[in-house]
């Protein structure tokens, strides 16, 4: 979703190596998750991109209880400043997000398990179809669930972007540079949820869990 770069980075020092992806969390199945997610009942009025020049071909798609896309995975590296996100490590940083904690902060990408969703615009509007600060996603990439929360919003023509911390725990090469998935990924978000304080990981799991039964049963 970002740029190509104009010059050549010096190196700089991030999280060393990329652990391989954590215990999948929760007992619903990435298989049972993707086959409710077959097939797409477009619900944004257009389609999107998944980086600057790319073909516009992704909607938002509608289910029962949710609306998904499969795309790319770009390292949104935004928030609060960290050792691996920070305006060395990435040219395009930004010190805010589109929402913060329950102490007023900025999110921590590279902590906080997090996804972007486009800004509101005449193609799509989250907000209209149940998709806030806080929401809770299922996020699938080779056969792993990992549970997020939105945690901020980006172009309005482009898809497919999450935080340092999500791709790092979906074993995705997490560098806001070089770093991401070409395709691969879905996005899953469950409608009219919230999880609070939006911070609380354990607590996104916890109610993504919930929210992902209920998905697969038809609920």
């Amino acid at each position: 979703m970002r740029g190509v770069l104009p010059v050549v980075l010096a190196p700089v020092l991030l999280a060393a190596a990329i652990p391989p992806a954590g215990a999948q969390e929760g007992p619903v199945p990435a298989g049972a998750l993707l086959a409710k997610v077959r097939s797409c009942h477009p619900v944004s009025a257009g389609r999107y991109r998944t980086d600057d020049g790319a073909r516009a071909d992704i909607p938002v798609c509608g289910a029962k209880g949710a609306v998904f896309w499969k795309a790319d995975l770009d390292i949104d590296c935004d928030g609060r400043p960290s050792r691996a996100c920070n305006k060395r490590t990435d040219p395009f940083f930004l010190p805010t997000t589109a929402f913060q904690d329950s102490a007023g902060r900025q999110l921590d990408s590279a902590a906080l398990p997090y996804v972007v969703v486009p800004g509101p615009s005449k193609a799509w509007d989250h907000r209209k179809w149940g998709v806030h600060g806080g929401g809770v996603v299922a996020v699938i990439y080779r056969g792993k669930v990992q549970y997020a929360v939105v945690g901020d919003t980006g172009p309005t023509d482009l898809i497919g972007e999450a935080s340092y911390a999500t791709a790092r725990a979906l074993g995705i090469d997490p560098h806001p540079v070089h770093g991401g998935a070409d395709g691969g990924a879905t996005y899953i978000f469950f409608r009219d949820s919230r999880v609070r304080p939006i911070e609380n990981h354990r607590e996104a799991v916890r109610l993504g869990q919930s929210l992902a039964r209920k998905f697969v049963a038809g609920r």
